[in-house]
This record gives structure tokens, C-alpha cells and sequence, in this order.
């Protein structure tokens, strides 16, 4: 959770310091407003980590490990982020994630390496080997994300390209 700092002016969150222990500074930030019934993923880096944080509304976001060498490996978890209870969540490459809007929600992230379409691997969000049980069940998708490989097929993939776990 991130601590604020209240007094009669108002209160102030701090949202980022260089100084927090983090693997690498965000280079690029992102501001995104989703409407409601919306699903964004299910998605994996391997060049960049990702830090986030939900200004308004709320977000769900599920997270599956396919790291080969991590403790971790293989178990999904879906957590709760709220503009309310105001906190940053860090999503380190090689961890898969999707984010889901149950409401109209306003995010920022920042990202550890610029952006590219080359890093932005996906599986459909529904698939039952990720574990994630979202609270929605026909959500608004992107093309991309609506027509995306099921899970065995993108370990498949990478498991050939042998740059990537």
C-alpha cells in the first residue's frame, strides 16, 4: 500500500521513487482509461517489468508464472487493486497478466523498457490451465486478445524459440 500524507490541504501519495527497490527504473509510462466488462490480456514480457497503479475504479489482476526457475512456477493468483485503498503492484517479466474491469477505471504503469509488439506475447484469458477465475464472463476484448492461442500453445512457442523460458 502506498502511504499518503495527510494534512489540511489535502493528502499526498507518493507513487514512484527512484530510490525504492525495484530490478530496473520505468522508462515509459502509460495512462489508460478502460470502461467497464473490460479484459486486457492475458499477456507476457520478457523484456520489461511492469509497475501499476489504479488512480479510479478498480482493477483485477490475474497473474500466472511461467518462469521456469521461479518458486512460483506454474500457480496463477488474481488480486485487487482500488483507487480507495491505493497501492503499486510489480509484475516482473516472465509473468503472465491480465487486467479486468469490472467498472469504468483510470490506471497509470510504467514500464521497464519501451514498449515493442515483439514483447507482447498473449494466451486467451479464459483458458482453464491459467487458474483465474474473473469475476466476468463475456467481457469486452481487443481483436488481438479475443483470437489469442490457448496456454499450451504459447509454451509450445516459447519453449521453440529457446530465447525465452
Amino acid at each position: 500500500m502506498l502511504t499518503p500524507r495527510a494534512d489540511e490541504r489535502g493528502t499526498l501519495h507518493e507513487l514512484f521513487r527512484a530510490d525504492w527497490e525495484l530490478s530496473e527504473i520505468p522508462l515509459q509510462w502509460n495512462l489508460v482509461s478502460t470502461r467497464a466488462n473490460t479484459l486486457r490480456g492475458v499477456h507476457v514480457h520478457f523484456n520489461h517489468d511492469d509497475y501499476l497503479i489504479v488512480l479510479s475504479g478498480a482493477m483485477h489482476l490475474g497473474l500466472h508464472d511461467v518462469r521456469p526457475d521461479s518458486k512460483t512456477f506454474g500457480k496463477s493468483q488474481l488480486i485487487t487493486l482500488t483507487a480507495q485503498r491505493l497501492q503499486a503492484a510489480f509484475v516482473p517479466r516472465g509473468v503472465m497478466h491480465g487486467f479486468c474491469f469490472t467498472e469504468a477505471t483510470t490506471y497509470v504503469y510504467g514500464l521497464t523498457q519501451c514498449w515493442t509488439p515483439e514483447d507482447d506475447l498473449g494466451c486467451r484469458w479464459n483458458d482453464p490451465e491459467l487458474g483465474l477465475n474473473w469475476p466476468v464472463s463475456d467481457p469486452v476484448l481487443s481483436s488481438r486478445d479475443a483470437s489469442a492461442i490457448s496456454l499450451n500453445e504459447l509454451k509450445a512457442k516459447l519453449g521453440s524459440a529457446r530465447t525465452r523460458p
